[in-house]
């Protein structure tokens, strides 16, 4: 009886030993695609708890909930990370209008960028000037800026198709305009909204004055893709139409928050870890439910998906949802800063920060040696589509962990709808796709397992890599 249990025993540890990473990998989408846990934790961060702007009520309700999910997962430790963060408020929601002449007006749609100023009591109205770029206010000087409204209207290049590229060749009005403006004596600035499509959402964003004085600093406020080509077409037709606009936001002093933190421990290198997460706060316009309440949720089931598929990590699996990487990354900065003071080793780390859209592959951010090994995977994601895999960006929280040795990616969604609902009011949770989501938590899920199980040296078992 005796060696019959023996030799049962045996064929369990043989059985499991002969498990590919292909069949492993089977198993994570399977679980995730039939017993998800992502759009269930979305579902209630974003219709039960709404927009999670740093400092806000929002925020500490999503702390205290998210910690709360991750303790139910049995996880070795689940832990709040202090981290004081900007607290700046829209107040009343803002109103804008074009002045053709007194009397008669057109409503615009309009929202202050965060980190504006407000308007003086009872709004700013003024002439407006039109310009496609920062550079040209120093072309047209201070004597055809002064008293003026600057409108920034320079579009996002529509022929780009990795629409990343075409909000990078845009953002830097958005984020410096008030403050270049401010210096040739602008009263304030609107800002054609980031956003490929044509519609009325108007899309807030970070802003900065810099080292700028506070007299010399005027209210931004964007305007939606619609309004915008009305403005730019009035004003082509008679340039003495007039813009009014009130907004009362206000910057007020940073608060405490929290990063959210759990973890499994390694069973083999305890002190080797790797990070997956996502940016907890949100814009207070929408809900966040694709930036990035998504990618908190599948960083989340990352690790569920591990457990639940038998897998025990080798290595320490850290989830972390950071706070305020919208205004300030305090959270991304706080969690490298005392990962450094306390000597952690962390080897990988992936971050969800692009939408809840179809997973096409990965972003890394690497040597040519490790990206070369990383190839070898390729294969193993064909079979669920994943077949983009290239050196670039990683993401904005995990990018303070970069240091010579780390290995940084981030997921990549199909982007072409992602600005359609980026920091607008129409980013709700009825704009995510249950199944988009949940195969995007099973192939991050997949690339950590991967990186857990072979770390970031030599990519060894090459007759596992091919199955």
């Amino acid at each position: 009886m005796k060696q019959l249990i023996v030799l049962f025993c045996i064929l369990i540890s043989l059985n499991v030993s002969a498990q590919t990473d292909a069949d492993n990998l089977k198993k994570i989408y399977s679980n995730s695609l039939t017993n998800g846990k992502s759009y269930e934790w979305l579902d209630h961060l974003s219709n039960q708890i709404g927009s999670r702007l740093s400092g806000s009520l929002g925020a500490e309700r999503a702390v205290e909930y998210t910690k709360e999910e991750l303790e139910k997962l049995g996880l070795d430790k689940v832990w709040l990370q202090p981290v004081m963060v900007p607290k700046w408020v829209r107040g009343a929601p803002e109103f804008a209008y074009i002045e053709t002449i007194p009397g008669k007006t057109t409503a615009v749609n309009i929202c202050a960028l965060g980190g504006s100023v407000a308007t003086p009591n009872g709004g700013v109205k003024a002439n407006v000037i039109e310009v496609k770029s920062i550079a040209e206010l120093e072309v047209l000087g201070k004597d055809k800026i002064e008293g003026k409204i600057v409108f920034y209207n320079r579009p996002m290049q529509a022929d780009l198709v990795n629409t990343f590229d075409a909000y990078g060749g845009c953002v830097d009005q958005r984020y410096a305009g008030a403050m270049e403006a401010g210096k040739y004596g602008a009263v304030g600035v609107i800002v054609r909204s980031m956003n490929l499509r044509m519609d009325d959402y108007p899309h807030t964003g970070s802003m900065s004055y810099g080292n700028l004085p506070n007299s010399q600093r005027i209210p931004s406020a964007a305007i939606s893709t619609n309004h915008a080509e009305l403005l730019s077409g009035m004003l082509a037709l008679d340039n003495n139409i007039k813009l009014f606009f009130s907004q009362n936001c206000q910057q007020l002093k940073d608060v405490q928050s929290y990063n959210v933190i759990g973890q499994i421990t390694g069973s083999e290198f305890p002190n080797e870890f790797i990070v997956v997460g996502g940016h907890l706060d949100s814009w207070d316009l929408g809900d966040g439910s694709h930036d990035d309440g998504a990618g908190c949720v599948q960083s989340m089931d990352v690790l569920r998906l591990l457990k639940e598929s038998g897998i025990k990590p080798k290595r320490s699996i850290r989830v972390v949802l950071f706070m305020n990487e919208e205004n300030g990354l305090r959270g991304g900065n706080k969690y490298a800063e005392e990962a450094k003071a306390k000597g952690e080793n962390h080897i990988f780390a992936l971050e969800s920060d692009s939408g809840g859209f179809t997973p096409r592959g990965f972003s890394f951010d690497c040597n040519d040696a490790v990206f070369n090994k990383v190839m070898g995977w390729e294969s193993l994601f064909k079979p669920y589509l994943i077949h983009y895999f290239e050196k670039g960006h990683s993401g904005a929280d995990i990018g303070p962990l970069k240091n010579e040795s780390i290995v940084l990616a981030g997921l990549v969604p199909d982007s072409q709808r992602y600005f359609d609902y980026h920091h607008a009011s129409n980013d709700t949770f009825d704009a995510v796709n249950k199944r988009e989501l949940e195969l995007g938590a099973a192939t991050m899920a997949s690339l950590v397992y991967l990186f857990d199980k072979y770390g970031t040296g030599t990519i060894s078992n090459k007759n596992e890599l091919k199955d």
